[in-house]
């Protein structure tokens, strides 16, 4: 599954994305001589980080034109295309990190699956991505708006429903937790709606501009404050480790 991704916006205009995601970076602690596979890698920073801690890195994502961004970025680094449901890796690795990624496919399960596959026995995975709730208002203001069904394209579980697939797949939950993250928007004036043509593609598709607007309104009593755009983020940060048996 090839994602279609602006990477030229993805960088300038919500950076925020891997900059939150350095906070998960000493969850997982990469070591000199481990080998790291960054799933959803993006434009690659977050690889890079990992990489200048001494581990071996792999950055995967299904954007082409992510893939190529991270490969400018950093040529050093390996980078493939690669679907998160089907992945398969030569040689396992000692952890799978992923930030922000997981919440995009809504068939959780195969993805499961390939990370254990990618894993080595006694191996890691620290994630972090959308949970339950997560940019709840805004999804109903896109409902409000005409969207038929804004969360259909998206996974965001609970604490319980992810633990329990995890531990369904062959994974031991370690830490678990999900936190309310208001995140602030880069353009004071149009940080949403930035936002929504970056992010929210397929809940758009078929409305008129106007839509935009309406949403705007709706939104502006609760998410504007300080100046500045915010939205909803809610986020599940997981810490599992691959069984033996």
């Amino acid at each position: 599954m090839k994602s279609s991704w602006d990477a030229g916006l993805y960088e300038s205009d919500h950076a925020f994305v891997w900059k939150y995601g350095a906070e998960l970076l000493p969850l997982l602690n990469p070591q000199p001589g481990e080998r790291v596979l960054d799933l959803g890698c993006g434009t690659g920073q977050l690889t890079a980080e990992i990489a200048a801690a001494g581990a071996e890195t792999l950055g995967i994502d299904s954007s082409p034109d992510m893939i190529g961004q991270a490969r400018q970025n950093y040529p050093k680094l390996k980078f493939q295309l690669a679907d998160a449901r089907s992945f398969e890796v030569a040689e396992p690795f000692d952890a799978v990190f992923s930030n922000a990624a997981l919440h995009w496919i809504p068939e959780a399960r195969p993805v499961v699956r390939a990370i254990h596959r990618a894993l080595k026995p006694g191996g890691r995975l620290v994630a972090e991505f959308g949970g339950k709730g997560n940019t709840g208002q805004v999804m109903t203001a896109l409902e409000q708006a005409g969207s038929p069904d804004p969360l259909s394209t998206f996974y965001y579980p609970s604490i319980g429903e992810y633990a329990t697939l995890l531990e369904s797949e062959g994974f031991e939950v370690r830490f678990a937790t999900l936190f309310d993250r208001p995140t602030e928007l880069e353009d004071p004036l149009r940080g949403l709606e930035q936002w929504l043509r970056m992010f929210q593609k397929k809940a758009l598709a078929g409305l008129p501009d106007s839509a935009i607007r309406k949403i705007e309104d709706r939104l502006r009593p609760t998410l504007f404050y300080d100046g500045k755009w915010h939205v909803d983020y809610r986020r599940l940060r997981i810490i599992a480790i691959k069984l033996y048996i």
